[in-house]
C-alpha cells in the first residue's frame, strides 16, 4: 500500500489539509498526518485535530509522498529545518511532493521550482525560476501544487493520479459525482 505524509502546522488552512485527506483516503492510501507541534495542530479556522503523530517520529523513506497544505502555517513550516530535511530526502529521491495554496512558496524559496511548472497563491507568487499557471493544480514531474482551498479536491485527484493512475482518480471521482 503506498503510504503518504501530511504535515501541519498551527495555522493551516482547513480545507486544503481535511479535504486532500479524504480524497487520499477515499482512494485507499495510507495517510498520516504528522504535526510539527507534538501530537496537536489547531487550523487556521479553529479545527483542532489531535492525535496526530509527533514530526520528529516521521521517516521519509517510508513514505511515497509528503503533502503540504497551505494557511498561515507556512511560515513555521518553512522555517522548520526538520522539515526542509525531510523535503530535500523526497525531492532528491524522486518522490511525490504537492504543496498547495501557500506551501508552494516554500518550495520556490528553497530552489524545487526552478525551471517547473507550479501554481501557488496568486498574491504570494514571487519569481521562483519556473513557469507560474495561475491553475487550480500543476503537475510537473513528481511535483505537484494547487492555487488555493478552492482547489483542493482537485490538488487531491492529481496526488490518487499519481500515486495510483488515471483510472483509480475516476474511480474516487465516480464515487462522489465529481463531474
Amino acid at each position: 500500500m503506498k503510504k503518504v505524509c501530511l504535515i501541519v502546522a498551527d495555522g493551516f488552512e482547513e480545507a486544503e489539509a481535511v479535504a486532500t485527506f479524504a480524497i487520499l483516503r477515499r482512494a485507499g492510501l495510507a495517510v498520516d498526518v504528522f504535526s510539527l507541534e507534538g501530537t496537536h495542530a489547531r487550523g487556521r479556522f479553529g479545527l483542532t485535530c489531535s492525535g496526530l503523530w509527533p514530526f520528529d517520529t516521521l521517516r521519509a523513506p517510508d513514505y511515497d509522498a509528503l503533502v503540504l497544505p497551505g494557511g498561515p502555517q507556512y511560515k513555521v513550516l518553512e522555517k522548520s529545518i526538520g522539515l526542509r530535511t525531510v523535503l530535500k530526502s523526497f525531492m532528491e529521491n524522486g518522490k511525490v511532493v504537492a504543496a498547495i495554496c501557500a506551501s508552494p512558496t516554500i518550495l520556490g524559496r528553497a530552489g524545487y521550482l526552478k525551471g517547473r511548472t507550479y501554481t501557488c497563491f496568486t498574491a504570494m507568487n514571487e519569481d521562483f525560476g519556473g513557469r507560474f499557471t495561475g491553475q487550480y493544480v500543476a503537475v510537473d514531474g513528481n511535483l505537484i501544487t494547487g492555487q488555493s482551498a478552492a482547489a483542493s479536491i482537485d490538488f487531491g485527484f492529481a496526488i490518487v493520479e499519481k500515486l495510483l493512475g488515471k483510472e483509480k482518480a475516476d474511480e474516487v471521482k465516480k464515487s462522489i459525482y465529481y463531474k
